[in-house]
C-alpha cells in the first residue's frame, strides 16, 4: 500500500549539555502498512461446475478469453429477486475481481458497482459481506475508485463496518482505506462516521481487524479534522494498549498512528492520561531501531512547549535511553543530535 511520509515538527531542548533534535519519522512508515490488499477470506464452494470452469479460466489467464456475456450474466444475478442468486453472483464477481486486475475494469464497466452497493445495504449479513468483499476487490483498481465513491459506497461501507460480520468489518475497513487513497475522499469518509467505527474495530476486532483499522486510520488521519474525530472517539486507549503488547505485532502500526495524532496539542493530555509515557519510554529502551526512533520522536513532540510533560518524561527514566539512541543504532539515529528535556 502507498502511504505518505510522516514528519514530526522539529523540536529542541537541552539536558546535561546535550541536544536532542530532528527525531523524525519518514521513510520506514510504508513497510509498517503493507498488508491490507484484496480479501483474504476463504474461497467459495457453491458455484456451478460450468461457472467454476469459466472462473478458473479467467482468473488464471489460461484457455478461453473472459466473456463479457458472462459478466453481464453475473450482473443480472446481482439484481435478481432471489437472495441465493444474488449471493452466487456476488461470490463469483468477488473471486474474478480478486485474482485478475483486468477483470476489475471489465466488471465495473458492465455495471456491477451499483447493484453491489445495494447488496451492502442488505439485512442478510452474508449477502452484505459478499457485497463488501466484491467492492473491496474492485476498489483495488484506481480506475474504479471514483466510480465506487460517486455511486454512493461510503455510507453503506461504514454501516457494514459498524454492524457486519467480522469479515465484512475487516473488508469494509480495507475498502475505505483504498477509497481514502484519493485525497478528496478523506474528508468525505471522515464525515460519514467511519472514524469511530474504525476505532472500535481497532479496540475490539481480531488481529486482522486491528491491522486493517490501524492502516485505514493512518491514511485518514493525515487530515486534521480526522485526527480530531479519532481523538474524540477514544483512540488513545487502544493505541497505547497495542503499543505495549509486543506479542500482538501491532507496535509499529500503533506508533505510527500515534505519531500523526500527537502533532495536535489536543491529543497530548489523552496520551498521558492513558499511560502512554511509560510505554513510549519502554519502546526507546527495548524496541527495535525503528520503534525506538518513532517513540523518541513522539516523546519529543509531547514535550514541546510543556515543562510539565518534560518533567513526567524525565521522571520515567527517558533520558538515558534517549542519549543512547543519539549515540548508536541506525545511521539515521547517529545523525540525530539530542535536544533534551
Amino acid at each position: 500500500m502507498e502511504t505518505e511520509n510522516i514528519q514530526t515538527t522539529p523540536t529542541g531542548f537541552t539536558y546535561l549539555g546535550m541536544n536532542f533534535s530532528d527525531l523524525s519519522i519518514n521513510d520506514n512508515s510504508s513497510s509498517a502498512f503493507s498488508d491490507c490488499n484484496s480479501d483474504r477470506s476463504g474461497e467459495f464452494s457453491c458455484a456451478s461446475s460450468e461457472n467454476r470452469r469459466k472462473l478458473w479460466l479467467s482468473c488464471t489467464g489460461t484457455g478461453d478469453d473472459f466473456s463479457e456475456d458472462f459478466i453481464q450474466q453475473l450482473v443480472r444475478g446481482l439484481e435478481s429477486s432471489s437472495i441465493d442468486e444474488q449471493k452466487q453472483a456476488a461470490m463469483e464477481i468477488r473471486l474474478l475481481a480478486k485474482n485478475k486486475p483486468e477483470n476489475r475494469v471489465k466488471i465495473a464497466q458492465a455495471g456491477a458497482i451499483k447493484p453491489l452497493i445495494s447488496l451492502i445495504n442488505s439485512s442478510d449479513l452474508q449477502l452484505q459481506e459478499y457485497g463488501v468483499t466484491a467492492i473491496l476487490n474492485l476498489s483495488l483498481c484506481d480506475e474504479n475508485k471514483d466510480h465506487i465513491t460517486s455511486t454512493g459506497a461510503i455510507k453503506p461501507l461504514v454501516r457494514a463496518l459498524r454492524t457486519g460480520t467480522s469479515t465484512a468489518k475487516e473488508n469494509s475497513a480495507c475498502a475505505l482505506l483504498r477509497l481514502s487513497q484519493l485525497d478528496e475522499n478523506k474528508s468525505l469518509i471522515g464525515r460519514s462516521g467511519a472514524i469511530p467505527a474504525l476505532v472500535d474495530l481497532l479496540e475490539n476486532g481480531g488481529l486482522r481487524g486491528k491491522k486493517d483499522a490501524s492502516t485505514a486510520l493512518y491514511t485518514l488521519c493525515s487530515l486534521k479534522e480526522n485526527k480530531m474525530r479519532a481523538i474524540g472517539a477514544g483512540i488513545m486507549k487502544p493505541l497505547i494498549e497495542l503499543m505495549a503488547d509486543f506479542g500482538a505485532n501491532m507496535v509499529d502500526k500503533s506508533a505510527y498512528v500515534l505519531s500523526l495524532l500527537v502533532t495536535l496539542p489536543e491529543a497530548r493530555p489523552a496520551l498521558v492520561e492513558e499511560g502512554g509515557i511509560p510505554v513510549l519510554v519502554e519502546l526507546v529502551e527495548v524496541g527495535s531501531h525503528r520503534q525506538k526512533e518513532i517513540a523518541a520522536a513522539i516523546l519529543l513532540q509531547l514535550c514541546e512547549d510543556s515543562g510539565v510533560y518534560r518533567t513526567l518524561v524525565g521522571r520515567e527514566g527517558a533520558i538515558p535511553p534517549l542519549v543512547a539512541l543519539s549515540q548508536s543504532g541506525t545511521s539515521r539515529a547517529r545523525k540525530k543530535k539530542c535536544k533534551g528535556f
